[in-house]
């Protein structure tokens, strides 16, 4: 012990005193072991005198003075000990707040990067909802544009029913239209049912950016507290003791769950975006289809008008020829009748004559009352005209039999182009007429309000 003592101090111990032995050593005063004769009879035997000698005097000094050397010298140890535990413990505290400092920059670098691709991730889920929202909207829009068709397609249908007789027929055009209807009916289902899933796949983007930004909140934060902690200096006035604060909470994450944290938020909105990148593809090739299958029915439609229009008119045009033969084949067998009469007027005066003959004959007297040959010739020349009136009365009542044949054929036909005019009226000029205002394509798709 001495040794270390000395290594760790300058100043040498005290030297032991040397004790000098007396040629005549003084006579120390002899214990007295006898009985002091005191009254109460208590042993004093074994006690030694009061006084020291010498070299217990020596002794006792030097015990003294190497104790203070002792003390001194651990003291001085316990000095040095301390600031080479200060330069030490400083040293570590130091190295330990520094990499405490570069643990947190370090961490603020991952919070940076993980704030960043959520940034990012925000962007393009908000970027993606907005697109979708422009996508429903084109639905929505599209939707609305089905009215009119469904509206031209159950007009025209109304229409053609106010066509009359045998021209209420259901024709080529009738089953296109109802064709048209039920196309546009299944056209609106699904753009409605599209309608829906477009809405739940915003909700879903929606959801994912909230879950997205509430960690982005949290990251931002996070990363002003770490930002703030890590700036934090010994000479910064803003700081003080926190009791018990050095301690893990239960609810602390791990590096490792805190970053599958963000991953899965990322993740699950990176799926959520890819299915409405899927799902607007969808929406494009629905109003695609949808609006060309509307548009190549229309034009079916209109095609199947423009046919029964032609074969209308076709029939209306023969119709009207027809007409005009009969009209004029009336006019010829009125004039044929009116000509019959009068050769049946004509025959009246032959038989006139011819009858007068016979009765002026009836009056010859006697035997002049002969049946001659004039006889036999006046009666057969009032037989002859009288079959030839009966003959021209026949062909008379024929004539107006025929007339009269004619004639209501006449006003058949004229009802026939009466009808037909009307069902022209209706396919021409209202249904086609109506037609005209179907929307265009890119109404049909959405692009237009």
């Amino acid at each position: 012990m001495e040794a270390q003592v000395g290594l760790a101090s300058r100043e040498m111990p005290p030297e032991r005193p040397t004790v000098v032995t007396e040629v005549n050593p003084v006579r120390m005063e002899t214990t007295y072991t006898g009985n002091t004769g005191n009254d109460l009879g208590i042993a004093t035997m074994g006690y030694r005198a009061a006084k020291y000698n010498p070299p217990e005097w020596h002794e006792s000094n030097y015990a003294k003075y190497y104790q203070s050397f002792a003390d001194r010298d651990n003291a001085e140890r316990v000095r040095h000990e301390g600031k080479r535990t200060d330069k030490e413990t400083e040293a570590t505290t130091n190295r330990t707040q520094n990499d405490v400092t570069k643990k947190l920059q370090e961490r603020v670098h991952d919070i940076n990067f993980w704030k960043f691709e959520l940034n990012r991730e925000i962007q393009d889920i908000i970027a993606e909802t907005d697109l979708m929202l422009a996508q429903k909207k084109r639905l929505e829009n599209a939707l609305a544009a089905t009215e009119i068709p469904l509206h031209i397609s159950t007009d025209n249908l109304n229409a053609r029913q106010r066509r009359q007789t045998i021209d209420l027929v259901q024709d080529e055009v009738e089953l296109a239209l109802l064709k048209e209807v039920e196309i546009i009916n299944n056209v609106q289902d699904l753009l409605r049912k599209t309608i829906t899933q477009a809405e739940k796949q915003i909700s879903a983007n929606r959801d994912a950016k909230q879950n997205l930004e509430m960690d982005w909140s949290d990251k931002l934060e996070a990363f002003q507290i770490d930002t703030a902690s890590g700036a934090l200096r010994n000479t910064h006035t803003h700081k003080q003791f926190y009791a018990g604060s050095a301690k893990f909470e239960e609810i602390q994450s791990t590096p490792e769950s805190w970053a599958q944290f963000t991953h899965d938020n990322i993740v699950r909105a990176e799926h959520e975006r890819m299915a409405s990148i899927q799902l607007r593809t969808l929406i494009d090739n629905v109003l695609q289809d949808t609006s060309r299958d509307m548009r190549e029915q229309s034009d079916t439609v209109d095609v199947a008008f423009q046919k029964r229009i032609q074969e209308m008119q076709d029939a209306k045009q023969k119709m009207e020829e027809n007409l005009s033969k009969i009209c004029d084949e009336i006019a010829q067998q009125e004039r044929n009748i009116a000509a019959m009469k009068q050769a049946i007027r004509n025959k009246e005066n032959p038989m006139k004559v011819a009858q007068t003959r016979l009765n002026n004959r009836t009056f010859r007297p006697g035997v002049e009352l002969c049946r001659d040959p004039v006889q036999y010739k006046l009666v057969g020349e009032v037989q002859e005209i009288a079959q030839s009136v009966d003959a021209l009365m026949e062909q008379l009542n024929a004539a107006e039999n025929s007339l009269k044949d004619l004639q209501d054929n006449r006003m058949a036909l004229e009802k026939e182009i009466s009808i037909k005019a009307n069902s022209l009226f209706i396919d021409n000029g209202k249904c086609l007429t109506v037609r005209t205002r179907y929307p265009s394509t890119l109404k049909l798709q959405g692009y237009q309000e």
